[in-house]
């Protein structure tokens, strides 16, 4: 059973590991962070070392991922799938852990163990967390930017296995005429697993540069496509 995030990253890391992967943008807050192929597996490896040390997850474990569409997101999935993790993007009290953000701590209260995002520009961490919360940002920062035991699980994504979600997510690229030289734009988010194998997975699993906006304005997206080089669009 091949890794998920191996399958995704290794080839991005060989073929381009400096130029930008992920670009995401909020237009609400005028965020903008570019993120090349070596600093998104730094972040992934980060996550997976988190997970494995502070919550002592093992592959097959399943992880709850309440997180809206961003470079932070992208991270998580592929730090769970490198520990070997199963991720379901639902509440799920029988999840052996969630990470979420704040506004979504109600359903996760019955799960052991439990991280929350900020998703802050700046890093800063998530304000008044409950005792036994653990803050993301601030625990993920002191982990590991290598991880060098890659797990297995029969399932990578509720319940969808890792050569599942490989060959829906080639096929989805092909589909939307999405090859590796692409750079695409994208304000879709990432709410159901096919949402994620269409709009993230499919992107990385060809190789192609995801611009993702968050809060898209009208006139800046059409900015936008000529200033980040745009070749292709996932439609909303």
């Amino acid at each position: 059973m091949p890794n998920l995030a191996s399958a995704l990253l290794d080839p991005i890391l060989a073929a381009d590991p400096a130029g930008p992967r992920i670009t995401y943008y909020d237009d609400a807050t005028g965020e903008r962070i570019e993120l090349s192929a070596i600093t998104l597996a730094n972040w992934a490896a980060k996550t997976a070392n988190f997970l494995c040390d502070e919550f002592a997850l093992m592959p097959g474990a399943r992880v709850s991922v309440l997180l809206p569409a961003h470079w932070q997101t992208a991270a998580v999935l592929l730090g769970a799938w490198w520990a070997g993790l199963e991720v379901t993007l639902d509440a799920d009290p029988d999840a052996d852990a969630a990470l979420a953000t704040a506004d979504r701590l109600d359903d996760v209260a019955d799960v052991p163990e439990v991280a929350i995002l900020s998703l802050d520009a700046f890093g800063r961490p998530a304000a008044d967390l409950p005792v036994g919360v653990t803050d993301y940002a601030t625990a993920v920062r002191v982990h590991g930017d290598q991880f060098d035991t890659p797990g297995s699980s029969s399932a990578a994504l509720d319940g969808r296995s890792a050569d599942e979600v490989l060959s829906t997510a080639r096929a989805v690229a092909a589909e939307q005429n999405v090859s590796g030289s692409d750079r695409v734009l994208s304000t879709r988010q990432w709410t159901t697993a096919d949402d994620v194998v269409a709009d993230l997975v499919s992107v990385l699993a060809v190789g192609a540069s995801l611009v993702q906006v968050s809060n898209p304005d009208e006139a800046a997206l059409a900015r936008r496509i000529d200033t980040e080089k745009v070749t292709a669009q996932l439609d909303v």
